[in-house]
């Protein structure tokens, strides 16, 4: 039965939620109190019952990012308190964990039992309940001054970040565009620019003032230092917590919970994807430096270009050769136009078809469709416009999971897919760039891999368990079929004169995408490879700098300033959920790029791979290791040959 969206009582839903809080927390002693403890007595409970928290918290979630008023603010922040001290005793509860292990040694479980409860135990081991008592009370210790030590590696880029403005005239904004331009007006006539991301790529790409890109990159480039401090003293107690619980080093320890098999295996894996591109990479820098307006460059010791020079010349060459006005297609993207292709392109490729529904919604703009695959439905939730109030960006957030209850009933899965495309009227319809096409595939396929769960336990089911290194595996693989001409031309419409969008448009497209794409891999490869060799040994003070330049030295083929100190800036692994794992996003990009492939031809998609990618990844939620599910589809392991492919770069 599907749950209706609705907050009945916003004022009091923290004292609501308080009060769920504390009947979970009895039914939980009560569990406990059993004599004889299985999964269908413990496990199925406590499932339902974190279901029925989910659901309950999840519309005031939701609100919190699409109706953002100051009641929703509050009521929100609230219960942030109140839910993290409930987890936190979660965590800290051995006689749950004791539990938790009586129902792992049974022998008759089924295999997404099993996943689930492995799942279960081996994150209380993580967090040390096998400790003994002095040691886990170290591992406590260590999580706090962690803690700690992140909010302060924040703090200082922050700060850092907030503390620089540079003032310029209009004659350095070059070409820059007018939103830009407005974004960086000041009170006194002229320009300000800042080190916070929009602003600095803004002005990078744009500004003809070498010295002034120059001076705003070596700003971006050593903010923090004193963040060089706490970074020794995080990779101290990572190394420490590790070897505590029994890990040769802090990689090893991050993998417990990703889909890659070993160190060995993911240093592989990135030395076989850098070596492959590095000459691409190389050649790339060498057709850009071929750009005529370089030669005022030639003057400078040694080579034509620095780091603070590439995004300006790259910006110059790419509209020399692959750009068009976004104005020109945005009107073969009107967005009830791209939903309705969308729509058509999940309906076709995996067999399901879709009816839309008047339920209770939190706008009127949003669209609501259940979701038919012949035994069972899902529901999804569309917000895809801008207004006031709304949190920016895109994400899916689920509502309810797939799974069978002890009744025999089984809950059906809902999603929200949220955007903030351009608002619509009744003068004018929502026009999209092409970003926002592909924005809207990747969030939907986030959606589908948790709507299209066949799980029957909760914990695994959809997006739930899904290890770290693969969650965006389902939403990689479809977003690339925004790109494909054989696909655009179902649904890119003129809204007014109905003219299929133009194949020279399909080209620049298709061609903007792969622009400098190896050098933008090599890039990525340089913060994986340095994340990770980073936490294989403890790395201290100067150290770190050694193995960042010695990484670059390797790949990239445009070498920074040597004042760069990126590293005190890499919140992504120092504050962050991404240490050692920052590999995560090539991993998951490449698995997306080679099942890709193999559900693609000429006329759009390969159905019987298309089914097998449902059947095997999609249904199968969090259920299994998704290396595994992958063989099991295809009879092969993805290969690093595949992205570079998808990018038409050249393998070395």
């Amino acid at each position: 039965m599907f749950i209706d969206y609705k907050i009945d009582d916003l004022t009091n839903f923290p004292k609501n939620l308080e009060q769920l809080l504390d009947e979970n927390r009895k039914t939980i002693a009560k569990l406990l109190e059993q004599e004889t403890i299985t999964y269908d007595n413990f496990m199925k409970p406590m499932q339902e019952m974190e279901e029925k928290l989910d659901t309950f918290f999840s519309p005031l979630a939701n609100e919190n990012g699409v109706n953002s008023t100051d009641e929703v603010q509050k009521a929100y922040s609230d219960c942030l308190p109140l839910l993290s001290k409930y987890y936190s005793e979660m965590t800290q509860n051995e006689k749950l964990f004791h539990a938790l292990e009586r129902v792992q040694k049974q022998q008759d479980l089924t295999a997404e039992q099993r996943e689930l409860i492995d799942q279960e135990v081996r994150d209380f081991v993580l967090s040390g309940a096998k400790l003994n008592t002095e040691d886990k009370k170290r591992v406590e210790q260590i999580d706090l001054r962690q803690s700690e030590l992140s909010n302060t590696f924040s703090q200082n880029l922050l700060k850092a970040t907030n503390a620089f403005e540079m003032e310029v005239e209009e004659k350095d904004l070059g070409e820059m565009p007018q939103s830009d331009r407005a974004a960086a007006k000041n009170d006194k006539g002229g320009y300000t620019f800042t080190l916070q991301m929009p602003s600095f790529i803004a002005f990078m790409t744009y500004s003809p003032n070498r010295q002034l890109r120059e001076k705003l990159y070596k700003a971006y480039n050593t903010r923090a230092p004193e963040n060089a401090e706490v970074i020794d003293e995080i990779l101290r107690l990572r190394e420490e917590k590790a070897k505590l619980l029994g890990f040769e080093n802090y990689a090893q320890y991050s993998l417990q919970t990703k889909t890659a098999s070993s160190v060995q295996e993911v240093n592989d894996f990135l030395t076989r994807l850098g070596e492959a591109a590095k000459q691409g990479a190389k050649e790339e820098l060498e057709e850009l430096e071929e750009l005529e307006e370089l030669e005022e460059l030639e003057k400078f010791a040694g080579r034509k270009l620095e780091s603070y020079d590439f995004a300006y010349y790259s910006e110059k060459y790419k509209k020399q050769k692959f750009d068009f006005n976004e104005e020109d297609i945005k009107p073969y993207f009107e967005k009830n136009s791209v939903l309705n292709g969308l729509i058509g392109v999940v309906s076709e490729l995996f067999g399901v078809s879709f009816a839309e529904v008047e339920v209770p919604k939190w706008d009127e703009k949003v669209r609501v469709y259940d979701i038919d695959d012949g035994t069972e439905r899902c529901r999804i939730y569309f917000d895809l416009e801008a207004r006031k109030k709304k949190r920016g960006g895109a994400w899916m957030a689920d509502f309810q999971a797939h799974y069978a209850k002890r009744s025999g009933e089984v809950s059906p899965a809902s999603a929200f897919v949220v955007c903030n495309f351009a608002p619509s009227s009744e003068d004018n319809p929502s026009l999209l760039r092409h970003d926002d096409v592909v924005t809207l595939f990747h969030e939907m396929g986030h959606a589908i891999h948790h709507l299209f769960s066949k799980v029957k336990e909760r914990g695994v089911s959809g997006i739930h368990g899904v290890a770290w290194d693969v969650v965006e595996f389902p939403s990689q693989f479809l977003e690339n079929f925004a790109y494909e001409a054989a696909v655009l031309k179902r649904f890119a419409k003129h809204y007014q004169s109905g003219e299929t969008i133009p194949q020279h448009y399909l080209d620049k497209i298709k061609a903007g995408k792969n622009y400098n794409a190896a050098i933008g891999l090599v890039r990525q490869i340089e913060f994986s490879l340095f994340d990770f060799k980073l936490h294989q040994k403890l790395y201290q003070g100067e150290q770190i700098q050694e193995l960042l330049d010695g990484i670059r030295k390797q790949y990239t083929p445009l070498l920074p300033p040597s004042y760069n100190r990126f590293q005190h800036g890499f919140a992504h692994i120092f504050a962050g959920g991404y240490s050692a794992g920052y590999y995560s996003y090539k991993w998951a990009e490449v698995m997306s790029a080679d099942a890709f492939f193999e559900c693609l031809t000429d006329e759009g998609f390969e159905r019987e791979k298309a089914k097998g990618y449902k059947e095997w990844i999609l249904q199968r939620g969090g259920s299994a290791n998704m290396n595994e599910l992958y063989r099991n589809w295809l009879g092969k392991d993805f290969k690093v040959e595949s992205l570079l492919k998808l990018y038409d770069i050249k393998a070395a």
